[in-house]
């Protein structure tokens, strides 16, 4: 049993943890209680938003529900076979929006999750999210993964007050999509991990509680893997309550740690190569699931360094921010700038910040490798896991050629403001050759 916190009360880290989410509906046949929870906060008329996929899965179920209930509904189904999450889908979304609904219900997963988070928050009405895949963790999230300009972004909305998981609709969605779900899941291992080491290292706030929460969900879900692919109900409801919690563990956090971090921004990589050269992509909890396995990897052969500060100091004098900002700019293309530009304002490259975090590193070496020891499974325990659910243990697997495995995996180290394993590896000089023995 996960932990459950009292938004009333002052944890022992300093913060006050507590979610949007009010209410989650995770059963067989829960699109027909949906019309008692829009008659509990007082919706008259619903604006129902879904795709050309998720309108005749789910969509037309819940619009039925709701006027066999006397609840009156527009429908708004995006015109495209592809929804993007950009700028474009937000406003069509918001242009459609009639302002005689009082209540806007998404039916599907991420991006319509991600439109209509940012749709409800702009009209100022409550939300639920009618998932139609157990296939991401951000649906209690308060905030929506964009593209803006062509670059991946995290913009505040907010969280649906109702999150509602048909077990007969999730387990009707294809097999892949809880592969995928179960890959943002397993992420954990490295986000807990990140965030402890990061604690150590530079002081980054840290909750215990919130992580043996996210812990405790994880568990869960891994415990109850094997029957995804036997469409078993109790399977599917472990990964979808796991997910919701984890998207509720960054609300308690109050930031995304909990969530994610190297194996997210690994996705986020390859997504940004899919739309500035058309590379392939996979959806992204397929890709984080790959990304995960790559970080488990290489966590499992920082076990095998030996710290060197001799080597380190020279590591950083000898590198080249130009050279290497070029490298980024030729294998991101224009999505590189905002990374190159975080440098200004972070200096995670400057050498005076990086002997102190090296000292830092040296003195608590063992207390590094045993934070590793208890977040991370071995690689053979991770695989088994992939096994069960028979996902791909390659990046080949979904088009990509693993020889650019090296390189994507050093970019994540620039994508966000956030200490993350590629991050320590840099700072133990080691980075270049932990790529090359583990990729």
């Amino acid at each position: 049993m996960a932990i459950q916190f009292d938004p009333n009360v002052v944890c022992s880290c300093g913060k006050v943890h507590k979610t949007m989410v009010e209410h989650r509906l995770v059963k067989n046949g829960a699109i027909n209680e949906i019309p008692e929870y829009v008659k509990m906060y007082g919706a008259k008329k619903a604006f129902i938003v879904a795709d050309m996929n998720t309108y005749p899965i789910a969509g037309e179920k819940v619009k039925n529900a709701l006027e066999a209930a006397g609840i009156a509904c527009v429908t708004y189904i995006f015109p495209d076979k592809r929804v993007i999450p950009n700028e474009k889908t937000v406003g069509g979304a918001v242009m459609a929006y009639n302002k005689s609904c009082d209540i806007v219900i998404g039916v599907g997963s991420g991006v319509i999750n991600d439109a209509c988070k940012i749709l409800a928050n702009v009209a100022g009405v409550p939300y639920f999210i009618v998932a139609t895949a157990a296939y991401m963790d951000g649906y209690a999230s308060g905030s929506s993964s964009m593209e803006v300009n062509g670059v991946k972004v995290t913009i505040p909305a907010k969280s649906p007050e109702v999150i509602v998981g048909d077990i007969d609709v999730l387990n009707g969605a294809p097999t892949f999509m809880a592969k995928a779900g179960l890959g943002d899941m397993l992420a954990k291992y490295v986000s807990i991990c990140e965030w402890r080491l990061s604690n150590l290292i530079n002081g980054e706030y840290y909750c215990e509680d919130v992580a043996q929460f996210t812990r405790d969900t994880l568990k869960n879900c891994v415990d109850n893997a094997a029957g995804l692919l036997k469409r078993d109900d109790v399977a599917m409801e472990a990964l979808f309550n796991a997910l919701i919690d984890c998207g509720a563990a960054m609300d308690y956090a109050g930031c995304s740690r909990p969530g994610g971090g190297l194996e997210h921004y690994f996705c986020f990589v390859l997504d940004m190569r899919g739309l500035e050269f058309g590379t392939p992509t996979s959806s992204h909890g397929m890709q984080v699931l790959l990304g995960t396995l790559y970080a488990v990897k290489a966590f499992n052969e920082v076990k095998n360094i030996a710290p060197n500060r001799e080597k380190a100091l020279e590591f950083v004098k000898n590198f080249d921010f130009e050279e290497w900002s070029r490298q980024l700019r030729e294998f991101i293309g224009q999505s590189a700038e905002p990374m190159i530009k975080l440098e200004a304002k972070e200096k995670k490259y400057d050498p005076e910040k990086h002997a102190k975090r090296l000292e830092v590193i040296l003195e608590k070496w063992d207390d590094i490798l045993r934070i590793i020891d208890e977040e991370i499974p071995s690689v053979e325990e991770f695989e088994a896991i992939l096994d069960a659910i028979e996902a791909p243990k390659s990046i080949e697997a979904i088009g990509v050629e693993p020889e650019l495995v090296p390189m994507i995996f050093k970019c994540t180290k620039d994508f966000r403001d956030k200490y993350v394993l590629p991050r320590l590896l840099w700072d133990l000089g080691v980075l270049d050759e932990v790529c090359e023995k583990v990729f």
